[in-house]
């Protein structure tokens, strides 16, 4: 039988829902770029993601076990849970701690923020994707020339001979672009699977791969829990997974994949004002203007999709049904 036929419709969601799981993407997902900074003083990517990853997923699929929720799905669909946190954590968030080892905190914030770009041009090309308007070509053509102001001053180091910055970058950048893919899989699949369980399967599925992975790296001589890393990792679990994440993915559900990326400009102004006020990190004058331009750039290409789904809001329903 399809997994149409067999699963239980979703609720519709609720404008407080919407609101409060916008609440925490929007904050917890920002600040977790501080506690990342933090903990991968003390700890190696794959292990910093991976044990982070199990116990959320762990938590989260218990609770949900608890409260009387269908866990075990389907092999089909348990694949394609674990294909997407492959995507949007095993690379996305991997990518992200590895380049904080090297990058500040709010600089890797700012660069994350290209992920509504990534997502754009990715649609832009897809079998029944979202055309570009020309309010949408102006915000990508802002948006990459802010990256282009956010990256010279790191490239210029980097291709003077500090190659662990170029690789921090291309880390970082590879992992918005797994995010953008997971990011669009998880809204076109529309599975209609509880999205705490979907969040908690995903978490499982990337903690697993990353720790393996970290395990065969032979990283575990360099995972150190001290005070800060052991904060670091519980602020990590509680605010941007079972928090954050799963806000996240019950936006991605319910909304449409440009509106739900709206936290792109606003997790960086979160991010670069933490790692000030707490990390003590001193921003470029080009880093600001980068931040500014990314802000408008996603500004424009979000609000020029809600206004493109607007004049076909009979595809926009049929697209929406699977979700609801």
């Amino acid at each position: 039988m399809s997994a149409t036929t067999t699963m239980p419709d979703k609720k519709a969601a609720s404008a407080a829902s919407i609101v409060l799981a916008f609440a925490c993407v929007y904050f917890f997902w920002g600040s977790t770029y501080t506690a990342i900074r933090i903990g991968a003083v003390d700890m190696p990517a794959l292990l910093l993601s991976g044990t982070r990853f199990i116990i959320a997923g762990g938590i989260l699929l218990a609770w949900c076990g608890w409260r009387g929720m269908r866990v075990f799905w389907p092999g089909k669909i348990m694949l394609l849970l674990g294909i997407m946190g492959l995507l949007l954590l095993g690379g996305g968030n991997v990518g992200l701690v590895y380049a904080e080892r090297t990058l500040p905190s709010g600089l890797a914030s700012l660069l994350m923020a290209v992920t509504p770009l990534f997502v754009a041009l990715i649609e832009m090309v897809l079998p029944r994707g979202e055309p570009m308007p020309s309010r949408g070509w102006l915000g990508l053509t802002l948006g990459f020339a802010g990256l282009a102001a956010l990256l010279w001053p790191s490239l210029s180091i980097g291709l003077a001979g500090n190659y662990t910055l170029l690789w921090a970058i291309a880390a970082l950048l590879g992992g918005a672009l797994s995010w953008s893919v997971g990011s669009i899989l998880s809204r076109r699949t529309g599975l209609k699977v509880n999205s705490f369980v979907a969040a908690g399967w995903q978490m499982m599925a990337a903690g697993i791969f990353a720790t393996g992975l970290g395990t065969v790296l032979g990283e575990w001589p360099q995972f150190h829990l001290t005070g800060a890393a052991i904060g670091s990792l519980a602020y990590l679990i509680t605010g941007g997974s079972l928090l954050g994440y799963t806000g996240f993915i019950y936006l991605i559900e319910h909304l449409p994949v440009a509106k739900v990326t709206s936290y792109a400009y606003v997790n960086p102004m979160v991010a670069v004002l933490l790692g000030i006020l707490f990390l003590h990190e001193h921003p470029a004058p080009a880093e600001f203007a980068g931040m500014g331009a990314i802000v408008v750039a996603v500004f424009l290409m979000t609000t020029a999709h809600v206004k493109a789904r607007s004049t076909q809001l009979p595809v926009e329903k049929l697209e929406q049904l699977p979700a609801e």
